[in-house]
């Protein structure tokens, strides 16, 4: 055999065993352990949680597994379900200072708002093998706005080791405004709110002959026999739109289901009065379901936020004014908007150094913010729900993900500890019901280099 021959058969095998083919959902329960179904309640002792099919079933105290069922005992772990990552980038880029392997922004790109992140999404990735080993099941991911305002269309996934991750393309458009959003149009507020209005009505012209009666439409519930895409919309309306529009065709069509409610606007703002004039976009365009991204300055407009009826997906990390647009950042700003009622998903980890496996310990200082006197936290409860079923929700998959519930999806994670704890850490991870592999390039370098035996150096190599 050559040696090229030898090195290909080694890749194979290599890729073979990393390829879970044959793994197919499993029936089983977990009993005798701390439960806590991520929608808002407190966690159980002593419970049991059964999954068949790739299915929630049951899960609570006096649960009865069903005879003949695989069982793992629970005793002194923690069951969970899997993480939802809200507005991450997941899939999209590999070293982030190396532009061939980094998808995250299209600077460059004649398009803007029909950019579609689906096909460029690396479910081999280790950004997303770390994630799951983390305890993160699904995720909405997005791309960043940097030729336009506009970022494109977002996708929502699952972190399965397979090569299928997208459960829904094209399934929200991302817009920047506030200082982000003014340097993107020309340095200016004004501008920025201009671009968007105007692109609004651009879509307007392109898609009115298709509007649906009503407006708004159920979140991750698309029109029957409608695709989303904006090549078939253009397909369907091809009159002159005049010599002095912005955006391409392909842009204006990307931004129909966005102007008829059937596809979310997320839209990155901090400022209070930023928020404001977004939740008025309303006014000239009903139909719009926005998500709030950042909102470091939400609990300053919190019951505002809350009457319109518009979910959040805060930014832990905006507890500091490190911008003029966020000179009203605090720790309690996520407690402060939950207490309005807003519904609050803690999300946008994923850039740079932070990962979406730190979620937990984000919802964790929530809890112990609590307990600060003057400071505005979380039950226990509610902060798991910030980071499981909230994000799901926001997402348009309300009682599918991030929650423990008879019909949901299997997405479980099993825990040496309390989730919330930062010394806690996920022993096994379950998506659609399949036991998936928490391995990746981490975990296989700290076995590597665990002995100080020097003859098996050098160890940086998988194969």
């Amino acid at each position: 055999m050559s040696r090229f021959s030898h090195i290909l058969a080694t890749a194979t095998a290599v890729v073979a065993l990393a390829t879970p083919a044959g793994l197919c959902a499993q029936d089983i329960a977990i009993t005798n352990a701390t439960v806590a179904t991520g929608d808002g309640s407190e966690p159980m002792e002593g419970a049991t949680v059964v999954v068949r099919s790739g299915k929630v079933v049951a899960a609570g105290r006096g649960v009865t597994v069903p005879a003949g069922m695989q069982t793992v005992d629970g005793t002194g772990k923690w069951v969970t379900p899997g993480i939802f990552a809200a507005a991450t980038t997941l899939g999209l880029w590999d070293v982030g200072a190396v532009s061939e392997s980094n998808d995250l922004t299209a600077g460059n790109s004649p398009f803007s708002a029909a950019l579609d992140i689906a096909p460029a999404l690396n479910p081999s990735s280790q950004h997303v093998a770390v994630s799951r080993a983390g305890g993160v099941t699904r995720a909405s991911i997005v791309s960043a706005p940097a030729s336009s305002i506009f970022g494109g269309q977002g996708a929502i996934v699952d972190l399965g080791a397979d090569p299928d991750m997208v459960v829904r393309p094209r399934a929200f458009q991302m817009v920047a405004l506030g200082e982000y959003g003014a340097r993107l149009a020309g340095g200016s507020r004004t501008s920025a709110h201009a671009l968007l209005r105007n692109a609004l009505r651009e879509a307007r012209d392109v898609g009115s002959g298709e509007m649906i009666p009503g407006g708004r439409a159920a979140r991750g519930a698309p029109r029957q026999g409608d695709d989303l895409g904006p090549d078939n919309r253009m397909a369907r309306n091809e009159t002159d739109r005049g010599s002095d529009v912005l955006l391409t065709r392909f842009d204006a069509a990307a931004l129909v289901p966005v102007l008829d409610g059937t596809q979310p606007l997320y839209v990155v703002v901090e400022r209070a009065a930023d928020i404001r004039a977004v939740l008025a976009l309303r006014n000239e365009f009903p139909a719009l379901d926005l998500v709030l991204a950042g909102v470091s300055e939400g609990w300053l407009v919190a019951s505002e936020i809350a009457a319109a009826g518009v979910p959040v997906i805060a930014d832990p990390l905006d507890d500091l004014p490190s911008s003029f647009e966020q000179l009203a950042a605090t720790q309690s700003n996520v407690g402060r908007m939950v207490a309005a009622g807003v519904k609050v998903a803690i999300g946008r980890l994923g850039n740079g150094i932070e990962q979406p496996r730190n979620s937990p310990q984000y919802a964790g200082n929530l809890v112990a913010l609590g307990k600060i006197p003057g400071a505005s936290g979380l039950s226990w409860g509610q902060a798991l729900a910030t980071i499981t079923s909230v994000p799901a929700e926001i997402a348009g998959y309300g009682g599918q993900f991030g929650v423990l519930a008879t019909g949901a999806a299997g997405d479980i994670v099993i825990w040496d500890g309390d989730p919330l704890e930062l010394s806690s850490a996920p022993t096994a991870v379950y998506i659609d019901g399949v036991l998936q592999p928490v391995s990746n390039h981490q975990t296989r370098l700290r076995e590597r280099y665990r002995d100080l035996d020097e003859s098996d150096l050098p160890k940086a190599y998988d194969w």
